[in-house]
């Protein structure tokens, strides 16, 4: 399991290099350029958050390749310096966004990728430690809950400077399919998915809402009444749509790389966004020392605080038997 046990096993390794390094607001780094990295590169770089951006790959040829073909699109965007690099490169960035890993293959749930990951990021981790990196860690690989946790552990950034994606892409799955469910914006739904970004992951249904109004009034209104029908459904949708993409393409990346791209939006820009992210839980909703998806208010200093939203006795026990499912995980790992 990654405990106190690994962060101080790294403590003694950084106790000759603990100076933090000037964070550079307009640089932003990614460690990882497999789909997800690369695709979320791209997303970036036409952003116009960043003048810089550094690619980090243990092949080092796939990163120079990918910095060469994305820079090449720079004239019809923002100025961007890209280029490829290594950890040191990397101190200086306001935000490292961690993709690395093995990928999720056909049959494979996120968490049976937990073990293998979380050794490669016990590889990762103490070496952006190691250059005094002190800005904002956004962790992007599966499983991100688990994931999430071991970089809190070995990073030895405060909890709310370690952010992972969670279920913002499950959100934006579910808001799409309500949207074209009702024949509405997706932009004006308002729901959530929370827990574990997996198989357990759970739609807050009871206090979810279009345009202020209440998400049943609006089905009514829009000629659908049977809602536990539709609730179920959409929500198996949701849960199985990286499976559904998977199967068909081998993986997934278009959706991840806009949600990367939207959380450093909100960082960056100071938006005090409402995002489902995955972070260290201490104590919200009965649950601590696992990390897990819920709405949390994201600024320029990472995460500020959770959003106290709704939940009926179903949606709270079924996040506790998620975090549960999660704690399980880290036991093993």
């Amino acid at each position: 399991m990654v405990n106190d046990k690994d962060a101080a096993v790294i403590d003694r390794k950084a106790a000759n290099n603990d100076s933090k390094v000037a964070v550079n607001d307009r640089k932003v780094a990614i460690v990882g350029c497999g789909f997800v990295g690369s695709s979320s590169a791209f997303a970036l770089m036409q952003s116009g958050l960043f003048s810089e951006m550094v690619l980090i790959d243990v092949d080092r040829a796939r990163a120079e390749g990918e910095a060469l073909d994305i820079s090449h699109g720079s004239p019809f965007a923002a100025p961007m310096r890209i280029y490829a690099g290594d950890y040191a490169d990397a101190a200086d960035a306001a935000i490292i966004v961690i993709t690395a890993g093995a990928a999720q293959k056909p049959g494979e749930t996120r968490l049976d990728l937990a073990q293998k990951n979380v050794a490669i990021f016990r590889e990762i981790v103490p070496r952006i430690r190691e250059t005094g990196f002190d800005g904002i860690l956004l962790i992007v690989s599966n499983p991100v809950d688990v994931l999430t946790y071991a970089a809190v552990k070995l990073s030895g950034l405060p909890e709310s400077r370690v952010i992972g994606s969670g279920t913002v892409l499950d959100t934006a799955r579910l808001q799409e399919a309500l949207g074209a469910h009702l024949g509405v914006d997706p932009r004006d739904v308002e729901a959530y998915i929370i827990g574990e970004h997996g198989d357990s992951e759970l739609a807050v249904w009871s206090s979810a809402d279009v345009a202020g109004v209440p998400l049943k009034d609006f089905c009514e209104m829009r000629g659908h009444f049977d809602h536990e029908e539709a609730e179920a459904r959409i929500a198996e949708e949701v849960r199985s749509a990286a499976y559904e993409i998977i199967r068909r393409k081998r993986a997934t990346y278009y959706g991840i790389a806009m949600s990367v791209r939207r959380l450093c939006q909100a960082i960056m820009r100071d938006e005090k966004s409402v995002l489902p992210v995955s972070a260290l839980m201490v104590g919200e909703y009965g649950l601590s020392d696992v990390a897990i998806s819920m709405p949390t208010i994201v600024g320029r200093q990472g995460i500020e605080c959770r959003v106290p939203i709704s939940l009926d006795e179903t949606e709270l026990e079924e996040l506790r038997s998620s975090s549960d499912r999660l704690k399980g995980v880290l036991q093993q790992v």
